[in-house]
Parts: C-alpha cells; structure tokens; sequence
C-alpha cells in the first residue's frame, strides 16, 4: 500500500461536543494509525487558554488519544488556529505531537505544498485581521497567560460569544479568503499547491499562477462535513467521514 498522509482541521473539540469527540478519538485510533502522517491544520480545539489545559476535564481523554497514536508511531503535525494559538511546549509533550509553523512548507510525496490554517489569508475581514495580530502579538499573550486560569477561561469563552455575534453580521464572502492574498503567499514560496482549512468551505480549487496550474485545497470542519484530506503518490481525495445523527444535534445546540 502506499504511504498515505492525512489532513484534517477544524475540529473544535469542546466539552460541549462529545460526539465529535468519539468521532476523533475513533479516527485516531483507526485510520490515523495506518497514515504515514497526519497534519492537524488549526483549531483542533475550541478554544486553548494556555497548556494547563491539557488537564482540563474536557480534553483529557483527546491529549490521551493523540498521546497513543504518537507513541504507536505515526508523526502528528499540529498547527496552531484562531482558536487555539496558545498552544506550545506543554501541550507537545503530554501528546507527543509537534507544532507547526503557519505557514509551513513540505514535500508531499514529491510535490512542494504549502500548509496553513488559513485564516491569515482573509483579508478582506478587516475587524477580524486586527484582531489576530492583537492576540498574536507575544506581549498580549504574555499578559494573558500570566493570569489565573479561571480568569482566562472567563475571557476566552466572552471572545467565543463576542466571535458569534461579529461572524453573524458579516456576508459570506468577506470571511473567504482572498485570491489575490493566495496567489501571493503561493508566489513567496514557490509552491503551486496549498492546503489550509479555517472557512469550513471544503472545495479543490483549481486556478492560473504566473501563467501555470496551480491548486488549492480547503478543508471542512468536523461538526458539518466531517473532512479528511488524504494524499499518497497516486493523487488527492477530499473525503466526508459519517457524522452521527447527535453530532448535527450538537451543532444546533450550539447555535441555539
């Protein structure tokens, strides 16, 4: 069989998802351990105050899963996501996995491929773009983890409401990424395949660049499309995994 390497992101995982989780878990546990690598693209969580979450009650069971598929051998690459950027040495290792940089560039079976969370290519969402480099800037972070874990729970989860509602009033097509944005990120490092996740849009996207073909590939979040992207030497194919009927009634719970 040839070497298979697998990209998922968007997961989300929170407490108040637990059949998301399972799904997880049980991938992990099943196809991940036969991949040749898998790559976590951004926003495997929820939401990260900081690595004393590896011992929150709500992802114990998913650092103990990641921490399994590790140890059995097959290389996780984790990305940090809008959700989840505080994530750093301690959350490597009690799971074993490595963190990416954003971007990251690879050799994908024999083919230069670029790998990001995605979100800094949406550039036309300027509130949005703000805030990302507010929260990325190391001072704003080191305030923020020097504070007690109870109060930064309480911050994240107002950042998640104060999120939804912003996301609620924006058109669609803001929150996309931009082409332009793209094509120059691709023409920075020479690559003419891109894979990232963050609009939960799962789509191959075929286009020009510099007078070439290029591809982008997007992958979907996991609590509607249930996305995996899997490469080997013979191609792509962007898969949806089978959600159980509780995931969707999990969705709406969260929106309601």
């Amino acid at each position: 069989m040839p070497a298979t390497t697998l990209f998922i992101s968007d997961l989300h995982l929170c407490g108040t998802r637990p059949a998301i989780t399972r799904l997880f878990l049980d991938f992990l546990r099943q196809r991940a351990r036969n991949a040749d690598a898998l790559y976590i693209l951004g926003d495997l969580f929820e939401y990260w105050i900081g690595d004393e979450a590896v011992e929150q009650e709500e992802f114990r069971g998913i650092v103990r899963g990641l921490r399994a598929l590790t140890s059995a051998g097959t290389p996780v690459f984790v990305m940090h996501g809008n959700r989840d950027f505080l994530m750093a040495d301690g959350f490597e290792k009690a799971t074993g996995c490595r963190l990416l940089g954003d971007p990251a560039k690879i050799d994908l079976h024999g083919a230069p491929t670029l790998l990001m969370h995605g979100d800094s290519l949406c550039t036309d969402d300027v509130e949005y773009m703000a805030f990302r480099v507010q929260v990325r800037n190391p001072a704003w972070q080191r305030e923020f983890l020097a504070r007690s874990v109870a109060e930064r729970d309480r911050i994240v989860r107002d950042f998640r409401e104060i999120s939804k509602n912003s996301t609620a009033s924006k058109k669609p097509e803001i929150m996309d990424v931009n082409q332009n944005a793209v094509e120059a990120i691709m023409r920075e490092h020479g690559v003419r395949r891109l894979i990232h996740g963050h609009t939960h849009r799962p789509k191959e996207h075929a286009f020009t660049l510099d007078g070439r073909p290029a591809r982008r590939m997007v992958l979907g979040d996991w609590y509607e499309q249930g996305s995996v992207l899997s490469v080997d030497a013979h191609g792509w194919v962007l898969e949806g995994l089978p959600l159980e009927k509780t995931v969707k009634s999990e969705k709406m719970k969260v929106k309601s």
